[in-house]
């Protein structure tokens, strides 16, 4: 069971929607909260996913996650700096963006699988899968920039892992207390 699905165990079309407009703003949010480094952004999208997939399960984390991209290509200001349109969806971050959809599926398919109560467990949940994001968007920068795989790794991985590690405990902390409130009723 995941943490929506306790806090509204009848979910309708209309309230997943509801769930998934909010996930997708949440992470448009996040993705505001920016450093500009080049060529890719440290933004707080990853904590955002990485709450969504913990809090909504995997196909639900992984459909908000797709609202999101495609809210973006539809032209809404969504992505780090307030960028828009298909332009972000195939340059250098694309592999990071793309991978968020499942980086939110793992993360709810782990909180599926029993990784969804107690801080270590949902911290193990968050971390797995935010390590695995760096594949698709390291791969992706080496593909699309001049950078060899090496400094893809340096531009692209090695100046994130610590930030997010952290994330990954703030979100479990964050949706250990969400259970801590739904079971007190």
């Amino acid at each position: 069971m995941t943490l929506t699905q306790a806090l509204l165990p009848t979910q309708s079309l209309i309230s997943r929607g509801v769930l998934v407009l909010a996930g997708s703003f949440l992470i448009a949010l996040a993705a505001q909260v920016s450093v500009p480094m080049f060529p890719v952004p440290m933004t707080l999208q990853t904590l955002a996913v990485t709450l969504i997939g913990l809090a909504y399960g995997a196909r639900l984390g992984a459909v908000t996650v797709l609202a999101y991209l495609a809210e973006g290509a539809a032209g809404l200001p969504v992505f780090a700096g307030g960028a828009f349109g298909v332009a972000p969806l195939m340059g250098p971050t694309a592999g990071f963006l793309w991978g968020f959809v499942a980086m939110a599926f793992l993360t709810g398919w782990l909180v599926e699988r029993g990784l969804d109560r107690g801080v270590v467990r949902l911290f193990v949940a968050a971390l797995v899968p935010a390590m695995l994001l760096y594949v698709p968007g390291v791969v992706w920068l080496d593909a699309v920039t001049p950078l060899s795989l090496t400094g893809a790794i340096e531009k692209g991985m090695m100046p994130f892992v610590l930030g997010d590690v952290v994330k990954c405990a703030i979100a479990a902390l964050a949706i250990a207390g969400g259970w801590r409130v739904a079971a007190r009723g």
